[in-house]
């Protein structure tokens, strides 16, 4: 059974940081992309990060690249998110997700996900 795991949400300031974890089980973590989505109350999910299998190729949403770092740890089966300088619109659940291939923004296109963790900037 595959699951995705994440942690690490929780209240900041604006300017603040936070280093989300999502931690796979039931899968061979290598081989799958990775990828961080958001959603914010009553908006649609969006792409923020994408890692492929290696970790040696990333992708950004615009408004995050720059102050959000996405990384793996193959060997620990986990993917990471650091968050700098936050914002209040950077205020969503965020999502782990995985898929095998390339990565990509669209998020119908990826096969597993986490429950979500919530991310609440304060002005």
């Amino acid at each position: 059974q595959v699951q995705l795991v994440e942690s690490g949400g929780g209240l900041v300031q604006a300017g603040g940081s936070l280093r989300l974890s999502c931690a796979a089980s039931g899968v061979i973590f290598s081989t799958y992309v990775m990828a961080w989505f958001r959603q914010a109350p009553g908006k649609e999910r969006e792409f923020v990060a994408a890692i492929n299998w290696s970790g040696a190729n990333t992708d950004y949403k615009d408004s995050v690249k720059g102050r959000f770092t996405v990384s793996r740890d193959n060997a620990k089966n986990t993917v990471y998110l650091q968050m700098n300088s936050l914002q209040p619109e950077d205020t969503a659940v965020y999502y782990c997700a995985a898929k095998i291939g390339d990565y990509t923004w669209v998020n119908e296109k990826y096969t597993y996900w986490g429950q979500g963790t919530q991310v609440t900037v304060s002005s």
